[in-house]
């Protein structure tokens, strides 16, 4: 398969839309686009594709007169003890979204206690999840998503984890060398998304993109049929692109 990842258009910058947040935050009664340019500096190309995203996340709210204020979703994450349910079922549908817009399974994936785990998917009929025939956390140099959260870690990180978990031969296309793989994280630009051609299971390819929002290492990926191997390229972009929000989630 001569398909090669391309650089994808980097997803709008989280701590932009964390200032956007902030300067919201502090004017209960509402602040006009013009005001909220003025305090966070960002003009108006940039500042309006951010606001229709925190709007539609439910982090920020237009009321009458067109001024901003905070959201539903904002005043939850900010509560003493917000709803841990509520927000996961927030995500869920955010990811439910996205799987619709991409045409493919999604993940959520995060790296927790040295250990790959998948918190969300979001499957169909249509888009079904690749069948888990290994353990995930046993498959972080097979996978896009696995190879994605390595990429985040430092090199004692990877290294510490291929001890723990040793790269095995899963399909023909699997990386076993762990010199070769070590390579190929490193070297690996950050706007460009992993891929999967068949290396974790015959008959899915997958990609991948970063969530790094402080000190939390998350991965959104998709997976699709190799049938479908010539829009991988394009799903991923989408993939980049509707990352913003779920990010934002992990950041705040």
């Amino acid at each position: 398969m001569a398909l090669r990842p391309e650089p994808t258009t980097p997803f709008p910058s989280v701590p932009y839309a964390l200032r956007v947040l902030e300067s919201v935050s502090q004017h209960p009664g509402g602040v006009t686009e013009a005001h909220l340019s003025r305090e966070t500096g960002l003009p108006s190309a940039h500042l309006v594709p951010l606001l229709l995203m925190l709007r539609r996340e439910g982090y920020v709210e237009q009321v009458t007169g067109g001024a901003y204020v905070t959201g539903d979703s904002l005043t939850l994450l900010g509560s003493a003890a917000p709803d841990r349910q509520v927000l996961s079922d927030r995500l869920q549908a955010s990811l439910e979204q996205l799987r619709d817009q991409v045409g493919a399974a999604i993940y959520l994936s995060r790296y927790i206690d040295g250990e790959v785990r998948i918190t969300h998917v979001a499957d169909g009929p249509e888009t079904p999840a690749v069948s888990e025939w290994v353990d995930f956390r046993s498959a972080a140099h097979a996978s896009a998503a696995g190879k994605s959260l390595l990429a985040q870690l430092d090199l004692d990180g990877r290294r510490d984890h291929l001890a723990r978990h040793r790269p095995a031969r899963l399909t023909s296309r699997t990386i076993t060398d762990e010199r070769v793989l070590l390579n190929k994280l490193a070297a690996q630009p950050p706007t460009v998304p992993f891929l999967d051609l068949q290396e974790y299971a015959v008959g899915t390819v997958c990609a991948a993109v970063p969530l790094t929002a402080g000190s939390a290492v998350g991965s959104l990926a998709l997976s699709m049929p190799v049938q479908h191997a010539h829009r991988l390229r394009r799903a991923a972009e989408r993939l980049n692109k509707g990352a913003s929000p779920i990010l934002l989630s992990l950041a705040l």
